[in-house]
């Protein structure tokens, strides 16, 4: 089961977006799809009846021209996206994430988990965070971990929440979708290795994060964040060139139509080259990896409301479209 998209979920920055489809009962193919809905199959556009997203990725500074001469081609076979099915736009061979970092998220954790004996005012405790948070832009590394390619599901698919998890929360994130190989690079030259912008929703049960039993550990990532199906993604790739600023885009989540994130890119306390650019001083980064940029203020935890069987999830941002999700719980 997933939930149809539509035609609005089509409108995106610039001329053509990047997608994978497939017919109802076909398999998955690469495809470019206009701001209209349409969608060319890029297998026989580009000749190569094999080709996959990766592989368009592989060769994106080649293959970029041809794109953006294929989005005007008045003769380009081209079918309605409404009649075709919409995956996740690319399986990437890794995915790197990111957690605190968006300013007033951060801050607002840090007014909530006052240690105890801290009677100061609210508005102090909040003007010490900023504090901690414009010393943490200037001198301190953004915190990225490792997430799995097998987490990845559709933009429109259900969400299984497995019964094991407690607390499942909902994280909107921008992410990076790199296009050349990227290996200890300057946050300079980060922009040169990024082929487009796609859009995550990077679930976390808020119960497991935490190592309970070995609490010098500390967090569990593997178990809280990488359950199937637990980072929908997509619908489109926008490439890089269709996106003016990165740093400046607008993210909305709704639950069940009601707005729970409402944030800019601006309020992240590290931009997307400072992000692209640590995370390949430890990693080698490949065409089609991920880098997702973190989540806004408004989680579930937030409005002490977390996700639960029959719950739809509709994210969005700026000029990447839109995503539509709906929660089915396990035991169900």
């Amino acid at each position: 089961m997933s939930v149809k998209p539509d035609t609005a979920s089509a409108l995106f920055a610039g001329p053509f977006a990047l997608a994978t489809l497939s017919a109802p009962d076909g398999p998955r193919f690469p495809a470019l799809v206009t701001p209209e809905g349409s969608a060319l199959d890029l297998r026989s556009a580009l000749g190569d009846e094999r080709l996959t997203m990766l592989d368009v990725l592989d060769g994106w500074d080649t293959l970029l021209p041809r794109l953006r001469a294929l989005a005007t081609d008045p003769g380009a076979d081209r079918t309605p996206v409404t009649d075709l099915r919409v995956h996740a736009p690319v399986a990437p061979r890794q995915v790197f994430q990111s957690g605190a970092n968006y300013r007033r998220h951060v801050i607002d954790l840090h007014v909530a988990h006052r240690a105890p004996g801290d009677d100061r005012p609210e508005a102090e405790r909040r003007a010490e965070a900023a504090q901690i948070m414009d010393r943490r832009a200037a001198e301190d590394l953004p915190y990225v971990f490792i997430g799995l390619p097998s987490a990845i599901t559709g933009p429109y698919d259900d969400v299984v929440l497995p019964a094991w998890a407690e607390k499942p929360d909902w994280e909107l994130e921008v992410a990076v979708v790199i296009g050349r190989p990227a290996y200890q690079v300057s946050v300079e030259e980060a922009a040169a290795h990024i082929a487009g912008y796609t859009i995550a929703n990077d679930l976390t049960d808020r119960a497991t994060v935490f190592r309970r039993d070995m609490p010098q550990i500390g967090t569990d990532w593997l178990r809280s964040k990488n359950a199937p199906g637990f980072t929908p993604l997509g619908p489109w790739i926008v490439p890089a060139e269709s996106i003016a600023d990165p740093d400046d885009l607008h993210l909305t989540l709704k639950l069940n139509g009601e707005t729970m994130q409402d944030e800019s890119t601006k309020d992240m306390i590290f931009k997307v080259a400072r992000m692209v650019s640590y995370a390949s001083q430890s990693a080698r980064l490949l065409p089609g990896d991920l880098v997702l940029t973190g989540s806004p203020a408004g989680n579930g935890m937030h409005w002490g409301r977390l996700l639960r069987d029959g719950d739809v999830m509709e994210g969005s941002v700026t000029g990447l479209g839109v995503q539509r999700t709906r929660c089915v719980g396990e035991s169900a």
